[in-house]
């Protein structure tokens, strides 16, 4: 089954923006919503939040188990305990891989039990991160260079970040630039739909209190994709057409 989500993180100077759509697809008539944007928060210490793409029970299961396993004190479980955003992310590929090994021989017949993570967050001590956890369980780092991750459905929202995002993009304008990823993507593939979870993280902040749902009838996302398509289309209209037979 090709993708049928789309989940982004962003590293700003600033902090993070973390944003996951809502549909999953089991086939033509098995259409829903699920939240696939969770945290974990310990006020004052630790802001987890945790994106998910891939299949809805594999993730549910490690969700959940990480959960469950919050403040358990288990090091090798227990997110709340995980000195790094490192270990947490290792954490969850390692819980990636117990789930899967668990059901994978079960699911085969039926569909891929794999699925992907993003991981973003920040720990007392360190700075913010963001961590992208494969299918394998194996796990790769942002940075100030690379300083996005998608999984999911990443084509159709790429190239808008490509080309606008930068390094040093404030917070603020890295959250319009994931929406209009979201606008892009959800116009081109019927699989990927509102509502949006977005959350704004505020480096040091160690607190989820940004996290927003963006529904169809929202204003601001509504104004949002409308201005964006107008001055496009404005844009576009006052570019030089091509010269006669293309020479210059």
């Amino acid at each position: 089954m090709p993708p049928v989500t789309y989940c982004l993180g962003i590293l700003s100077p600033e902090g993070l923006v973390l944003a996951a759509d809502s549909r999953s697809n089991a086939g033509v008539d098995q259409v829903a919503r699920v939240t696939k944007l969770s945290t974990i928060t310990v006020p004052g210490q630790r802001m987890i939040a945790i994106l998910v793409a891939g299949n809805l029970a594999t993730t549910q299961s490690v969700v959940t188990q990480l959960r469950q396993s919050a403040g358990s004190g288990r090091p090798d479980q227990d997110v709340n305990a995980a000195p790094t955003l490192f270990d947490v992310a290792a954490i969850v590929g390692a819980k990636l891989r117990e789930v899967v090994d668990r059901d994978g021989k079960y699911v085969e017949p039926y569909g891929d039990a794999g699925a992907s993570f993003l991981i973003g967050g920040q720990i007392a001590g360190e700075p913010h991160r963001l961590f992208q956890v494969y299918s394998a369980g194996n796990f790769v780092e942002a940075s100030r260079r690379d300083n996005f991750l998608q999984i999911g459905e990443t084509k159709y929202g790429k190239p808008i970040l490509d080309r606008a995002l930068s390094p040093d993009s404030p917070l603020d304008q890295a959250a319009k630039l994931a929406l209009l990823s979201f606008d892009a993507t959800i116009r081109s593939n019927l699989s990927v739909g509102s509502p949006i979870d977005i959350l704004r993280y505020r480096a040091d902040s160690f607190s989820d209190a940004d996290l927003a749902t963006l529904d169809d009838d929202n204003p601001y996302w509504r104004d949002l994709r409308q201005g964006y398509a107008e001055g496009l289309s404005a844009l576009i209209e006052h570019l030089p057409p091509p010269p006669p037979a293309w020479r210059p």
